[in-house]
């Protein structure tokens, strides 16, 4: 038999099974819950059979923590790696998040999960905290007077407004973005905002920076 056999039912295993579970399970867990969620059904939907789900995976609670530990590896690189934006455009940025995307999937597991000992619940806890660290430094090149405050409540405020605008069904990061901006204004001095502007602006208008 070749290595992608057959196994019960005409469905794959072998080669590109473990990849096909945790793609079936990007999906799943997103659309319809962690809970809601069985092994038949994730194990139909990647086109393996059950015996070969637990060949590659002890549990679903297994397949849970590597759902979320690979989700998002680089902590929104798209926001805060970006060389085009000013730090403070950085921290704004990180509010431009499409109403229709699917709620956070770290919250969602930790709220479904209700346990703590969960190393999924442990790598939800090391991603919200990777957010605010990026959030703390960000603000420190921006010149924060206190940069891990402002991470802080930044963090909260993204988090906030993924939870109210899936229970509400509106668009609630406008108005966190807005409540940001005052934020992050006040935590950074008028001359040192000032100052980041105009490098930036003959930056991009070809003047280079300043000396």
């Amino acid at each position: 038999m070749t290595e992608l056999e057959k196994g019960p039912k005409g469905r794959r295993r072998g080669r590109g099974a473990r990849e096909r579970i945790l793609s079936a399970s990007q999906q799943l867990f997103r659309e319809q819950g962690i809970n809601r969620t069985g092994m038949n059904e994730l194990c139909a939907a990647a086109e393996v059979s059950k015996r070969t789900a637990y060949q590659h995976f002890t549990s679903k609670d297994e397949i849970v923590a590597e759902y979320l530990r690979r989700f998002d590896p680089s902590v929104l690189s798209s926001v805060f790696d970006r060389t085009d934006l000013t730090p403070r455009e950085r921290l704004l940025a990180a509010f431009d998040v499409p109403p229709t995307t699917p709620l956070c999937p770290y919250i969602a597991a930790a709220v479904e999960l209700h346990d703590p000992q969960h190393p999924a619940s442990q790598y939800a806890r090391d991603y919200k905290k990777a957010v605010a660290a990026r959030l703390a430094d960000t603000a420190r090149e921006a010149g924060a007077a206190d940069p891990e405050q402002l991470g802080e409540q930044l963090a909260l405020l993204i988090d906030g407004a993924a939870a109210r605008t899936r229970v509400l069904n509106t668009d609630a990061f406008p108005t966190a973005a807005a409540i940001a901006a005052v934020l992050i204004d006040n935590a950074i001095p008028a001359a040192v905002g000032d100052d980041q502007q105009r490098r930036h602006g003959e930056q991009v208008a070809g003047a280079g920076p300043l000396t």
